[in-house]
């Protein structure tokens, strides 16, 4: 099935950043294309020291824009301890950001949805620093 011009462009873009990334190997690339306008995507990469980012995300194009139906943004190090997750998993009503939230080890703050590359970008600073 041929993708939108829009999800082609997203997938390179996401490609793109991952062939970029020094001392990574990828364990798993998954896409799920549901239609030509909307896909799956699962992904985890891990990094030369032993973190891992899990990635996970079901987009749809509309007028040409991506659009998100749900997310699942995790990194964690090498010992397999929480770093960060993003994800939009309606289960802190209180939030201002709601869905919209961000797990750290000491517990869950506000977040705005993140693009999958900052994501990636972040990750791969903290995991630099450590």
């Amino acid at each position: 099935m041929l993708l939108s011009p829009a999800l082609q462009e997203y997938l390179g873009a996401l490609e793109k950043a991952i062939h970029s990334m020094d001392e990574a190997y990828v364990v798993l690339y998954e896409e799920e294309i549901i239609t030509e306008e909307r896909l799956n995507i699962r992904l985890r990469i891990r990094i030369g020291n032993g973190f891992l980012i899990e990635l996970n995300e079901a987009v749809f194009v509309e007028n040409q824009l991506i659009n998100h139906i749900g997310y699942r943004y995790h990194f964690q190090d090498e010992r397999n301890r929480l770093i960060f997750r993003y994800d939009d998993t309606p289960h802190f009503p209180k939030l201002n950001s709601f869905p919209n939230h961000n797990h750290l080890k000491n517990g869950v703050v506000e977040a705005n949805k993140h693009s999958i590359l900052a994501v990636i970008s972040e990750a791969l600073k903290l995991a630099i620093l450590a």
